[in-house]
């Protein structure tokens, strides 16, 4: 009986060390994105391009350019991991980018948009949408 108590303990404790690694991960797609977003409003160059993978680093940039002549701001954000593809992260964010340009408010819906994110160097970057 004690072998058997045994079995399903070291079975439970393993399935929660491997949901909490799953989740951790899902976690980490999804804040890349998020902090992706918070550099591109906040308009830092550098960090955008550290959030970015190489191929999609030249899109950020241009992205970037397109909230020069505005001030934008981000409003009710928040960034879930909805699937993958292959070794890709698939995330969904909720909220807007609100960008201002002579007082007048234009709104971006980001649930429009899914994001590609990759493990490149044991880092979770942004590597193109959908």
């Amino acid at each position: 009986m004690r072998k058997i108590f045994l079995i399903v303990l070291v079975t439970i404790v393993s399935t929660l060390i491997l949901t909490a690694c799953a989740s951790g991960n899902e976690n980490a797609s999804a804040k890349a994105v998020e902090d992706y977003l918070k550099a591109l409003v906040a308009k830092d160059e550098t960090r955008l391009s550290t959030l970015s993978c190489g191929e999609w680093e030249d899109e950020a940039l241009l992205e970037l350019d397109s909230f020069q002549a505005v001030t934008a701001r981000l409003e009710g954000l928040t960034c879930e991991q909805t699937g993958t593809d292959g070794e890709t992260a698939l995330v969904l964010c909720q909220g807007d980018i609100v960008a201002t340009y002579n007082d007048e408010d234009q709104e971006l819906d980001l649930s429009v948009r899914t994001y590609q994110v990759v493990q490149e160097g044991g880092e979770w970057l942004v590597c193109g949408v959908r």
